[in-house]
């Protein structure tokens, strides 16, 4: 009896423990393969519906995680949003080509493939984004032409929370590359954004309302601003970017509308700008229609190859003369430290601090500066102040202006 009671409860835990096994939920998500579900990859079917229908299969999907995954490929997209909330967390696997339509009149909407009102989004894989933008190029003269034809950027993000991109590649977009807006604890990595360098308008990353950025191990070339930080962009941290061609990492332009907030809490570090217009650059307007404050920023080991303005503080920005003037900028910059920035500028002006008359730069401090100058004309490198108080230290090329 013994035996036959140890053998029956031997049983039963075996059995018990199978059941528990078997019930345990994997965590594995649910993957839909586009092509499984009617995306074709030829490079001219429109799979703009059945992407979106496929977004939506796995946004309202219950009881587990969800993955879109694209394969090796090329797809092409008119335009397409997917839109949030979903119920679960998906992650968005591109390893193919997603191929926008070189004519911009094609595309429906301001952003080509768009993401809103979404948490715990995941953008993935070793795929490309193509945004065909050779042929819009040309049509992007909006400051001289009042028609010029509206041109989609490339991907965008609004409303999407704690989220992440890692190694996805654009090209070529028409505009813009990646937009964000209104997006919160937010990384980027290892990601790779290409145009040439005369392409106009085609902002690598562009933030606007944003808060707890994380841009890392990335690499930029574009016909404009490397990365674009607007109004109301709070606690950003940049390290290990490459930037070139381009215009630098960029604040602003910030105090042409009224609507603007403060911008602070900037970290930029381990930065190099390789042949770009400029570095380090801040530039507001000379007229602001807005009062806001410009605080809390460190760049800290960057080197500048070749670059045209490599520090510039610019408070008269004007991008396209005459602009009207009306006064000063009411921008106020403050508390800005610029430690160990060395390399060569094509420009003898080096540092330019061009500060706002009526609201002056605050507690600006340069630490160990090494900027020479390697130009066409001859001369060392200089620095120009105007209207900035604050202090140096360390080496100093150029000899630094502060009061």
């Amino acid at each position: 009896m013994t035996c036959i009671a140890s053998t029956f409860k031997a049983l039963c835990f075996s059995f018990l423990f199978v059941a528990a096994v078997a019930s345990r939920p994997t965590n594995r998500p649910k993957v839909f393969n586009v092509q499984r579900y009617g995306a074709k990859a030829d490079g001219k079917t429109d799979n703009a519906k059945a992407f979106t229908s496929i977004w939506n299969s796995a946004c309202t999907r219950k009881g587990g995680n969800s993955k879109i995954y694209v394969p090796k490929g090329t797809f092409y997209l008119s335009g397409v949003e997917f839109v949030g909330p979903c119920a679960n967390q998906i992650e968005f696997v591109n390893d193919g080509t997603l191929l926008a339509p070189a004519n911009t009149r094609d595309i429906k909407q301001d952003i080509w493939i768009n993401f809103r009102y979404i948490n715990n989004l995941i953008i993935s894989g070793a795929g490309t984004l193509d945004g065909q933008g050779e042929e819009s190029w040309p049509l992007n003269d909006c400051h001289k032409n009042p028609n010029c034809p509206k041109l989609a950027m490339t991907m965008g993000f609004a409303f999407v929370n704690n989220s992440r991109i890692n190694g996805i590649t654009s090209i070529n977009s028409k505009m813009g590359h990646f937009n964000f807006f209104s997006v919160h604890h937010f990384n980027i990595t290892n990601v790779t954004i290409t145009a040439p360098g005369d392409s106009p308008n085609t902002d690598g990353l562009k933030f606007g309302f944003c808060s707890n950025i994380n841009i890392s191990n990335t690499h930029i070339g574009t016909g404009d601003d490397c990365i674009a930080i607007l109004s109301g962009t709070t606690n950003m941290d940049i390290s290990n970017v490459t930037c070139g061609p381009g215009h630098g990492i960029s604040v602003g332009s910030l105090g042409k509308n009224k609507e603007e907030k403060d911008v602070n809490g900037l970290t930029v570090r381990d930065i190099v700008f390789n042949g770009t217009s400029d570095g380090i650059r801040i530039k507001t307007w000379e007229s602001s229609a807005s009062k806001i404050l410009v605080s809390n920023f460190v760049y800290e080991n960057i080197q500048m190859i070749n670059v045209g303005n490599p520090i510039n503080i610019d408070q008269k920005y004007c991008p396209h003369p005459p602009c009207e003037k009306k006064g000063e900028s009411h921008v106020q910059i403050q508390d800005l430290k610029l430690k160990n920035i060395y390399g060569t500028s094509t420009n003898k002006v080096a540092v330019n601090l061009q500060c706002s008359k009526s609201f002056p730069c605050k507690k600006v401090e340069l630490i160990d500066i090494n900027l020479e100058h390697k130009g066409v004309e001859g001369g060392p490198s200089t620095a120009v102040c105007e209207n900035v108080d604050g202090s140096a230290r360390g080496k100093m090329v150029p000899q630094h202006c502060l009061n």
